[in-house]
């Protein structure tokens, strides 16, 4: 049985580094156990994110993310392995930092973040980090920390470069104070369209959790009302300066009430509505079209599905014959959208996104035939 004493002598060995520290010392270390801090996203941003926080001993750590861990991901995703393929990341990465720090309590969401989970979720943390890679999430965060009073801190990463900020802090900016409004559709592509180096998000993300533990110690100078971009390539630093946007903050609040019931309706969403798997009659006779890039798992072998990227698809509209009907798919439904929507382009109009991603694909296609 372990007693108190080996328990404070084995948490000050670990934690030794800190409390040393004039700026931190116990009490400041005890702050960090003491905290609560939910992560957006298990992935490229996230991982580094969760590493160090669960390193530096906060307390209790939220990690959200309803995604698995895929063969293309360990490139960045640097709490995965092997053996962690075809996991649920938060899952995965609870696992992971339980075997880092053991000394502090780590809840996993296997689900997707919604307008009508995340007020009752943010309320538990006292920070939350957006680790997200997407638009529509990053419009949702914001709008649920301006509601819940949360401070947040965001990053994003594209190629080679990174942002990073923390909004709603100390009657701060928040998101919308620099951006109002989603992009237009298909403006902005995402890193499976066109890459990111490996190790920026790992830079990004321990600029967020930085900027967490500076939250939490109440030291140095937080980045809020300033967006930090960098370029991982020319290692060039450059700041921009947010000004509070009360027009903006009070658009938020005026429509709380309503926010647990809303959906998405971004400008940067297609507006085709994708159809179900189950919906289709002859299940066997239908043509299939993978939209995913030729590295992303799981593979379904048939004959009736072709694996045209949406990289190249406009370079293969010869392989699609418009006489049939295509369902196509990819890992969220975000890519399959945007392929239709090229197809139609080409007048080929008898195609549909599914709502089904390939993991949901193979399991269909164990107990039938496509």
């Amino acid at each position: 049985m372990t007693t108190k004493l080996e328990t404070n002598t084995l948490m000050q060995s670990r934690y030794n580094r800190h409390t040393i520290l004039s700026e931190i010392g116990e009490t400041g270390q005890n702050k960090l156990n003491q905290a609560k801090v939910l992560v957006i996203g298990a992935g490229g941003l996230g991982c580094p994110i969760l590493q160090y926080l669960a390193a530096a001993g906060v307390g209790t750590i939220g990690i959200i993310d309803f995604d698995v861990v895929e063969l293309s991901n360990l490139q960045r995703q640097v709490l995965f392995g092997k053996s962690t393929l075809g996991i649920n990341k938060a899952i995965a990465a609870k696992q992971r930092l339980e075997d880092l720090n053991h000394t502090i309590l780590i809840n996993a969401y296997p689900e997707k973040l919604t307008y009508s989970n995340a007020i009752n979720l943010f309320e538990k943390y006292d920070i939350i980090v957006d680790g997200s890679d997407n638009f529509e999430t990053r419009y949702l965060v914001n709008d649920a920390c301006i509601i819940t009073n949360k401070p947040l801190v965001f990053g994003a990463i594209y190629k080679f470069e990174g942002q990073v900020a923390v909004f709603n802090y100390n009657n701060g900016p928040s998101y919308r104070c620099i951006f109002p409004n989603p992009p237009e559709k298909d403006s902005v592509p995402n890193c499976s369209e066109i890459g990111v180096l490996g190790v920026l998000p790992g830079i990004v993300g321990t600029m967020q959790a930085n900027e967490v533990l500076k939250i939490i110690l109440g030291i140095g100078n937080v980045l809020s009302g300033q967006l930090l971009f960098y370029n991982a390539l020319t290692f060039q630093t450059s700041t921009l300066k947010i000004i509070r946007n009360e027009m903006a903050i009070q658009s938020v609040l005026d429509e709380k009430e309503k926010f647990q019931s809303k959906t998405f309706h971004f400008n940067c969403e297609l507006k085709d509505e994708p159809v179900s798997i189950k919906s289709i009659q002859n299940l066997e006779n239908s043509l299939f079209i993978d939209v995913r890039e030729t590295h992303e798992t799981p593979k379904i072998e048939s004959l009736n599905v072709i694996n045209i990227p949406l990289s190249q698809l406009e370079n293969n509209i010869h392989k699609i014959n418009i006489n049939k009907e295509y369902y196509l798919f990819c890992k969220s439904g975000l890519r399959s959208k945007k392929a239709v929507s090229i197809l139609k382009a080409f007048k080929i109009t008898n195609c549909f996104s599914l709502k089904e991603n390939a993991l949901e694909l193979v399991e269909i296609i164990k107990t039938k035939t496509v």
